[in-house]
């Protein structure tokens, strides 16, 4: 047990007016974490508790499910980094360390970097530490902190440029014994999860700078979440934004007949899909192709997607470029003949197409019959345009972002779209990074093989906010059993008094004797006070000793999430208190 006056719990009246969300806010206020600067925060004792048991939580199910917990250094050679297969795509995000000295001879990359994950330093550990398939497999984990650089930090604990993670690492001899690894991280991650009383939709999800051939995010629904679901209830089809898909276009859908001739017509100043669907012209966004233009690996490429359609960009990741980017004016016009606002795809009218990587149109715009488009000509446009006959296509693919409302590709039923937030991610890797720093392993007739790679992610960190919240009221937090920092308050109004002191005691000794964590409030506070601050932190089960109470022979017993207040006899005290404990800790 703790005393309040031996530990160091600041709460706060009022909010920090930098804060947004209402978890950060409560993280702020309960005394849990106190900003040192963007996104960098200290764990005060409260939060540290809590940190230490979601962990706990997270090493008990990753033993559960064979896991091995080892801990790797956190500050990397660049080599390491340079060596493998996303230096250039992660190297933005991460934070350097430089050669020493500066200005001449100084080098062109850090000497160090500091690790946002660790595929770059544990597959050349297992590289030189396993080469039999007798030794697989194998998964390894740890917990620590992380750095991030966050361009733009913010809600406290979820957008951090340091924080705290567990990350591990499988290897496997084959394709179906990657599947066994991922299947049982995820069946770890549900439990974890249900564990710390958190609701979660594990989710289909997008690869990108990790790589692989597939993954799934653990999402918290929350309405300031920093992602959105697509998801349908009654299927039980969900996934992220970046990968979702729905049913709008048949996959045996016919391209419309051509109506017409192309035509091709003024239009002045007409440089979007809205001017061109106003009067005069009256051309719907739906009745619109809108051609893009990106650099991939350097060099140009396009995506056609209906005019009311817009591009989720993490779904060009497919195309098997490494980096991409929206094109500027100035490498557009060499290319397609005119600026933005007047391309288009339509075979003969694109100044050089043998400078393109290629032109991929998303599905939907075979949705399009007798459409209208650019006709590469500035300030022109053209009509009757049709998919099959008219437009120049290397491939078709899924590039639009879903909306709400659309058929969900299971059930045909109207997707619904959520925020959420993640907590978790899961991905298969396949041999991009063991075939990259050569981790293989030698079978049973004296053959080579790249192991096949999984990689999984908790943030434990972010859990701990998304617990707040997902679990909180007008005057607090409301802490499920197993995160609290302390499961029992026991409230004493009169700390002077040494029979409620002596009675406060006994009542901590029954609860942490059956199990509980318990904090003794001990201060020399307003009653009012003491009842604001213990809603505040939020701990599952108040006994409240001193008053009248005291002297008719009570003690109050209160569930933070309950509003009634129970008034219990002392002579009853071991009986209600030792039950309580034991059916919350089942329950949990």
């Amino acid at each position: 047990m703790k005393y309040w006056s031996q530990t160091f719990i600041p709460t706060l009246k009022e909010s920090p007016a930098d804060a947004e969300i209402a978890s950060h806010k409560l993280l702020l206020r309960a005394g849990l974490v106190r900003k040192l600067g963007g996104g960098l925060y200290t764990f005060m004792p409260a939060g540290l508790r809590v940190v230490q048991k979601i962990s706990q939580l997270c090493r008990e199910e990753m033993d559960r499910e064979g896991a091995i917990e080892l801990s790797m250094p956190f500050i990397h050679p660049v080599e390491n980094w340079v060596d493998g297969p996303r230096w250039a795509a992660a190297r933005e995000i991460m934070y350097r360390v430089d050669h020493a000295g500066s200005g001449k001879g100084r080098a062109k990359e850090p000497e160090f970097v500091l690790g946002p994950t660790h595929e770059e330093v544990i597959t050349p550990l297992v590289k030189s530490e396993i080469t039999s398939y007798r030794d697989l497999p194998r998964n390894f984990y740890q917990i620590g902190t992380k750095f991030r650089n966050e361009i733009r930090p913010r809600y406290g604990l979820m957008r951090a440029r340091e924080f705290i993670m567990k990350d591990a690492y499988s290897f496997d001899v084959d394709d179906a014994g990657a599947i066994k690894s991922y299947n049982r991280m995820k069946r770890a991650y549900t439990a974890f999860f249900t564990r710390c009383g958190l609701k979660t939709i594990a989710v289909e999800a997008d690869t990108g700078v990790m790589g692989g051939s597939f993954s799934h995010e653990f999402m918290v629904p929350a309405p300031v979440g920093d992602d959105d679901i697509v998801y349908c209830e009654e299927s039980g089809y969900s996934a992220n934004r970046e990968k979702a898909t729905s049913g709008l276009v048949p996959k045996d859908l016919a391209d419309a007949a051509p109506a017409g001739a192309l035509e091709e017509f003024a239009t002045p100043g007409v440089v979007t899909i809205a001017a061109l669907a106003a009067a005069p012209y009256d051309v719907a966004g739906d009745r619109q192709f809108k051609t893009l233009v990106y650099m991939g690996d350097g060099k140009p490429f396009l995506v056609v997607l209906r005019g009311c359609d817009d591009l989720e960009e993490a779904k060009l990741g497919a195309l098997g470029f490494q980096l991409w980017r929206p094109a500027t004016p100035e490498e557009i016009e060499p290319v397609m003949g005119a600026k933005p606002g007047s391309l288009g795809t339509v075979k003969g009218t694109i100044r050089n197409p043998g400078a393109l990587a290629g032109i991929f149109a998303d599905h939907a715009v075979r949705l399009v019959g007798n459409g209208t488009t650019g006709a590469n000509k500035d300030g022109f446009h053209l009509r009757n345009v049709n998919v099959s006959r008219d437009l120049e296509i290397t491939k078709f693919g899924d590039f639009r972002t879903v909306r709400a409302g659309e058929p969900d590709p299971k059930s045909g039923r109207p997707l619904q779209i959520a925020r959420a937030i993640e907590v978790g991610h899961v991905f298969k890797l396949g041999t991009k990074y063991s075939e990259k720093f050569g981790a293989v392993y030698t079978d049973d007739q004296k053959q080579s093989h790249p192991m096949v790679m999984g990689c999984y992610g908790i943030g434990i960190s972010r859990t701990l906010q998304a617990v707040v919240e997902q679990s909180n009221d007008a005057d607090g937090i409301l802490w499920p059993w197993q995160v609290a920092p302390w499961q029992v308050l026991v409230v004493n109004l009169d700390p002077a008094d040494a029979a409620a002191t002596a009675l406060c005691l006994k009542l901590a000794q029954i609860a942490e004797s059956a199990g509980a964590d318990v904090l003794i409030d001990d201060r020399a506070e307003r009653p009012g006070v003491k009842f604001k601050d213990a809603d505040l932190i939020g701990l599952p089960l108040r006994l409240t000793v001193g008053g009248r109470g005291l002297k008719e022979g009570i003690f109050e017993f209160k569930w933070r999430a309950a509003k009634e207040v129970r008034k219990v006899a002392i002579t009853e005290a071991e009986s209600a208190v030792t039950d309580a404990v034991r059916a919350a800790a089942a329950k949990a």
